[in-house]
């Protein structure tokens, strides 16, 4: 009742048209968003066609070129579309080998000079995006000679596919040859010293061009091609690592006083870079809708379809999140034990959501609204910040009870991120990357989708929406009922709830514009030991609209 209430309080006074009118809204915000990242990206596609159509890159091409790859790395005044992502960087890279191949001629000499174009714009791209991870000295072992030895044999054998392989997996350079130059390049006594990073990468340029076609066959210059993208991929891994984001937030992007907790969370979906794109990082399958008091499995197969298994190597966040998740006994009563090496993944977490503009976002809207923790003002450091986030989230208490004999069985952490087991119910579990990685090991079973409560709902559910409520079961365990986003980014949910928690209510209306579409949610934050820790906290959805 607490929840209708709020729902007739918060959403019922927009009518229809104004819906229909915010529904207009919402789709030219999503295509002007859609519509500025398509024109960063052709406009960088554009330029690399500019290169390769004369085989040079000119100065005023490369300032172009680097102008274009530094903004992918800001935060924009009034931007509504995230920064750059790992990810993205391979495949800026990646783009630059295809279109390259669209200019590859008869005559050898085009062939070279055009790979040297594509060694240039690379260097572009290193240059603004990636850092050297190299130490000064190098191994002992290390010699520019095997070095070249080892990259000749890749572009000779061309070996493609493995004996074992029923495919080949990485074009033109079999998973063996692979693993021997990663682990060349990463071994101690035969690591690249610093200076010759740079010298490295051209040379994985410079000896693939022996290797094009002296007739100029096509088909066989554009694997040679393939072949050279895979080795710089495997250099750029194991030598450089990414760039830090300048993750100053410009003045549209900077939380004030009057700025209410809606507009906060609109501003945490923006500044999102790490979250991932619906059927291009992740596919899920809906299927059929339910009543939370159907019984019956409305969904015969799993939710997730696919999941891009880099984001957990690739992205800082993904990774440390994922260390966390089997730390926790999910049953209640229970004690937790929490080894050093679990403590240390803990602050390995924090330390890498710190380096986020949504978790920025967060720290400065709490700050300017004056928010305190166990009396105190809220600390200004980020060092400060992490030990309130590691006390709300992480500090262990009991949730069973038991008065003296209490045992400490639960965190926030758990219980919002993991899950837990307390009287025959699934409590808490509302993590969408939780949710993955136990349907696949076959723990869950996604029963199906409920719609939202509201009758003014006009969206139907479906494959890329970014807010499910769902049914399912846990280890023969059901919950009913419970609403996840899905495809954010850890640290989106982290900033998210602590806003909740350190500058909300136990109920926050939000009003989300997803792109395209937009979701009234109710975002709830339960306190617990006395309002110093994090009892649960989620989202409820209550309408979902075009």
């Amino acid at each position: 009742p607490h929840v209708t209430d709020l729902s007739q309080r918060s959403f019922t006074t927009r009518t229809s048209q104004e819906r229909e009118t915010d529904g207009n809204k919402n789709q030219i915000g999503a295509a002007r968003r859609r519509s500025h990242y398509l024109a960063t990206m052709t406009a960088i596609e554009s330029l690399y066609r500019e290169i390769f159509a004369d085989r040079t890159i000119a100065p005023e091409e490369s300032s172009s070129l680097l102008s274009h790859f530094q903004s992918l790395q800001q935060i924009s005044d009034n931007s509504t579309t995230p920064p750059i992502t790992p990810d993205q960087i391979v495949w800026l890279r990646a783009s630059a080998f295809r279109i390259a191949c669209e200019y590859l001629q008869e005559e050898r000499e085009e062939n070279v000079n055009l790979l040297k174009a594509v060694n240039a714009v690379v260097h572009c791209l290193e240059t603004s995006c990636l850092l050297p991870n190299l130490e000064e000295g190098g191994g002992d072992e290390f010699s520019k000679e095997r070095a070249e030895e080892l990259l000749c044999s890749l572009y000779e054998t061309q070996g493609g596919q493995d004996d074992d392989d029923e495919e080949e997996e990485i074009p033109g350079v079999s998973k063996a040859e692979a693993a021997a130059l990663t682990e060349f390049l990463m071994n101690e006594s035969t690591r690249p010293p610093l200076d010759c990073l740079v010298w490295l990468r051209s040379a994985a340029f410079r000896l693939g061009s022996q290797y094009l076609d002296e007739e100029g066959d096509r088909g066989k210059n554009v694997a040679l091609f393939r072949s050279v993208n895979v080795v710089v991929h495997i250099i750029e891994n194991a030598c450089m690592k990414i760039k830090p984001l300048n993750l100053e937030l410009p003045t549209s992007h900077t939380p004030t006083l009057d700025t209410d907790f809606s507009t906060a969370v609109q501003t945490l979906w923006y500044l999102d870079s790490n979250r991932l794109q619906p059927n291009v990082d992740y596919s899920i399958d809906v299927q059929r809708s339910k009543h939370p008091c159907d019984k019956d499995d409305a969904a015969h197969d799993p939710l997730f379809t696919h999941l891009n298994p880099q984001v957990f190597s690739t992205r800082p966040t993904f990774k440390a999140f994922r260390a966390l998740l089997d730390n926790y006994s999910a049953c209640t009563g229970e004690e937790e034990e929490l080894s050093e090496q679990e403590l240390l993944e803990n602050k390995v977490f924090l330390d890498a959501v710190m380096e986020t503009a949504v978790m920025k976002y967060c720290h400065q809207y709490c700050l300017v609204k004056n928010a305190t923790y166990n009396g105190s003002p809220l600390p200004e450091s980020k060092s400060g910040f992490k030990h309130v986030l590691n006390s709300i989230w992480f500090e262990l208490y009991s949730r069973s009870g038991g008065g003296r004999r209490s045992k400490m069985d639960s965190s926030g952490f758990e219980h919002v991120f993991v899950g837990e087991v307390k009287n025959g119910q699934i409590s808490g579990f509302h993590n969408w990357i939780q949710f993955y990685l136990e349907e696949k090991a076959g723990n869950v079973d996604y029963r199906g989708y409920i719609k939202p409560r509201s009758r003014e709902s006009t969206a139907e559910t479906n494959d890329d929406d970014p807010v499910l409520t769902l049914q399912f079961s846990w280890n023969g365990v059901e919950k009913f009922v419970g609403t996840s986003f899905i495809g954010v980014s850890p640290e989106f949910e982290l900033a998210l709830y602590t806003m909740a928690f350190l500058a909300g209510e136990d109920d926050n209306a939000v009003t989300l514009d997803t792109g395209g579409e937009s979701f009234d949610l109710n975002v709830k934050c339960h306190k617990y030991d006395g309002g110093s820790k994090v009892g649960s906290c989620y989202v409820e959805a209550l309408s979902h609209y075009d």
